[in-house]
């Protein structure tokens, strides 16, 4: 008998991407997806550790102020629950057993600052590397096309070649603590995907195709393990056809929903 998948997906604060995210979760076969706001896990009426699957939703967590997701980050690390227990010592439990942690967008930025990505070297809740305001200097709402890194250890997105889901923020441009952190996110295969041209699906630098200047088109990356995957791109607005703006003139992509049946595949057993 297969394993059960619960999904948790956290939400409060100005998270606003969190049913769009269960849905996609149910739709990709996760057998239970619950949606609990940060008070819940404080309070202890909602345990990481009976789910198997954590999802960080975009959104506008507090505003931006300080940031996009500063704030949010500085409550996961002080945080101590109803019971005494530290929220982060939780949270590094839950990964360290096999769980999955997805994060999108606002995710990805509270990820980051947490230091939950990108773990060079397994250090986790070392910040390595963080997100900020585009080049542009504008909030960026469009489709964007990724190229999958096919040698990533990420789970998410095993046998993918390519992608194009919607993107909409105005802090995803990636910026490294030094060149070697960035040297060694590209040589160990933790840049997951990169904006790519639509014509030759290359890595581009050229804007609007990379929406944010984010040095060697990242826009996701993952820990070593492959199981903690954060991206600014939204997949889980592209969970039907219709969502996509040109559906009615037949073309079908590849939906953003595979990202998340890839992960309950894993978590299954079958990939």
């Amino acid at each position: 008998m297969a394993p059960t998948v619960k999904t948790l997906v956290i939400t409060g604060y100005g998270t606003n991407c969190e049913h769009e995210c269960a849905h996609a979760a149910k739709a990709a076969g996760a057998d239970e997806a619950v949606i609990a706001h940060f008070a819940d896990l404080v309070a202890g009426r909602v345990r990481l550790g009976d789910f198997q699957f954590l999802i960080f939703p975009g959104g506008f967590l507090d505003g931006d102020d300080l940031g996009a997701a500063q704030a949010a980050a500085q409550r996961w690390q002080h945080t101590v629950t109803a019971s005494g227990a530290s929220l982060l010592e939780e949270l590094s439990a839950f990964v360290a057993s096999g769980g999955l942690v997805l994060g999108i967008c606002n995710g990805f930025q509270l990820m980051v600052k947490l230091g939950l990505l990108p773990a060079l070297d397994l250090a986790y809740f070392t910040r390595q590397v963080s997100l900020t305001h585009n080049a542009s200097a504008r909030y960026e709402d469009r489709w964007c096309h990724l190229k999958v890194n096919q040698q990533s250890p990420c789970v998410f997105t095993k046998g993918l070649e390519s992608l194009y889901v919607p993107v909409r923020h105005g802090e995803g441009r990636l910026v490294p603590n030094s060149p070697e952190t960035l040297e060694r996110l590209v040589k160990e295969n933790l840049v997951v995907v990169q904006y790519a041209h639509p014509e030759t699906g290359e890595v581009t630098m050229e804007y609007p195709l990379n929406p944010n200047g984010s040095p060697q088109g990242i826009a996701g990356l993952c820990d070593p393990t492959g199981r903690v995957f954060g991206l600014m791109p939204h997949p889980e607005a592209f969970n039907h056809p219709t969502n996509h703006p040109s559906w009615t003139r037949g073309d079908k992509p590849t939906l953003g929903l595979v990202v998340f049946e890839n992960a309950i595949r894993h978590l299954r057993g079958l990939a």
